[in-house]
């Protein structure tokens, strides 16, 4: 490089590419249309506080730069009366700038709208001139009798090489770059449906992790309003709660505002409960709560409200409408070839291990019906309690069943355990 050629190669060539030449001329060309707006717009009128025409032209020179190695263009105005004022209009500085923003906006308007109709006009050239050789490609082929495959599209073995060797193997050329152009294509969308695989995969196992474990609280309260509750009525509700009357010897329990007909296990042992809550509902009886229907005391009847709709027990909604019962709604129990009716009289929600409340000071005989809520979890226990009205219950006694020493039970009777509570209690020999 040669100091003093002004910043040039020894060979005469300027170090600047045409790109810089054409981008200082095109600032060059701005200038010199918004001086020349100003120009115009400050001959109207007076700018600061002197009288004085704007230049007819603007004078660059390059002094500041003697070798010219990036040009820096100076503005040198004359005056035809005064001097230049010592402070200028807001009124012309808003002319000034307004120009320059004229400029560029019509100036990056044009440039984007240019560079998309030249990309539109591109693509649509590229679209014609594939099928334009698609076109011809068919055209020889049929031609030079080629087949054209409509199940995997053109074939290098279909080609007829006996007519037109020339013409054939530019057909094979073509065919095999089209080829390879379809199979990259397919295989870049592949790879991008790949990338999604382990995400779906994911996604799919924690849906059934989910649906394992909570699916209970999803169909309780569907099967709440469904099975057994707001079927169509039955001949139980024609029945007069106080009149006795001989019934089968199988007991069962019937409440016909949830039409529930379901059998009731009697004598059964604490630890045998939640099985026998699978063949119906289940009597329960501890230390001060063991009576029988017909007896002073508290006849409790425990069974499910929620279970996993994949399970085999057809018994686990049972009580899922339990909570649906209000005060003086009727509860029928037989027994002993005897209808027993009770009377709603109150609901309660207590912790698991709260068994002490089912023990009732009472002199007369009572229903107790218990199971898990909110629906779909065994979170708490529902009590739902009721009082014989019939048939009298006058001169009944206490009896033996009710003062009975039974162990008492840590935990009130639960749910169906769920999927993972029942692996774990299978791990763990429970």
């Amino acid at each position: 490089m040669d100091s003093d050629t002004g910043g040039q190669f020894s060979n005469g060539f300027n170090r600047s590419s045409s790109s810089d030449a054409q981008r200082r001329a095109a600032v060059d060309i701005a200038r010199r249309k918004v001086l020349a707006a100003y120009a115009s717009s400050a001959e109207k009128g007076p700018l600061g506080q002197g009288n004085y025409t704007a230049p007819r032209q603007a004078i660059y020179s390059n002094s500041e730069n003697p070798k010219g190695t990036y040009p820096i263009s100076t503005v040198t105005t004359h005056y035809k009366d005064n001097p230049a004022p010592s402070q200028i209009s807001s009124e012309s500085w808003k002319t000034y700038h307004s120009a320059w923003q004229d400029y560029y906006q019509k100036y990056y308007s044009e440039y984007y709208s240019n560079a998309a109709r030249n990309y539109i006009a591109r693509e649509r050239l590229k679209a014609e001139r594939e099928k334009a050789e698609d076109d011809e490609i068919t055209s020889v082929l049929s031609s030079i009798g080629g087949k054209n495959d409509h199940k995997s599209g053109l074939s290098l073995d279909n080609i007829n090489t006996s007519n037109t060797p020339e013409d054939t193997t530019d057909i094979k050329e073509r065919l095999r770059q089209k080829i390879r152009k379809k199979a990259t294509d397919s295989a870049k969308k592949s790879r991008r449906h790949r990338r999604f695989i382990p995400i779906i995969a994911g996604i799919a196992v924690v849906l059934i992790i989910l649906f394992l474990q909570y699916n209970r609280l999803i169909f309780a309260p569907i099967m709440a309003y469904v099975s057994p509750g707001n079927a169509p009525a039955t001949e139980i509700e024609a029945l007069d709660p106080t009149i006795t009357q001989t019934v089968s010897a199988d007991p069962r329990l019937i409440i016909p505002k949830l039409n529930i007909d379901v059998p009731i296990n009697f004598n059964v042992a604490l630890s045998d409960v939640m099985s026998a809550m699978n063949h119906g509902v289940a009597h329960y009886r501890i230390s001060g709560a063991s009576a029988y229907p017909g007896e002073i005391g508290n006849f409790i009847i425990t069974g499910h409200s929620a279970g996993d709709v994949y399970s085999s027990n057809p018994y686990k909604y049972i009580f899922s409408g339990l909570e649906r019962l209000e005060e003086g709604d009727l509860i029928y129990v037989n027994y002993n070839s005897v209808r027993y009716t009770y009377k709603v009289t109150g609901k309660q929600v207590i912790e698991p291990t709260n068994v002490g409340a089912l023990v009732v000071q009472t002199d007369r005989p009572l229903i107790t019906l218990v199971t898990c809520t909110p629906l779909g979890s065994s979170r708490y226990r529902l009590l739902v309690t009721g009082e014989q009205i019939s048939p009298s219950y006058e001169g009944a006694s206490t009896g033996s069943s009710d003062t009975v020493t039974i162990d008492e039970p840590e935990e009130l009777p639960s749910n169906e355990p769920s999927f993972f509570e029942g692996i774990w209690n299978w791990l763990t020999g429970h």
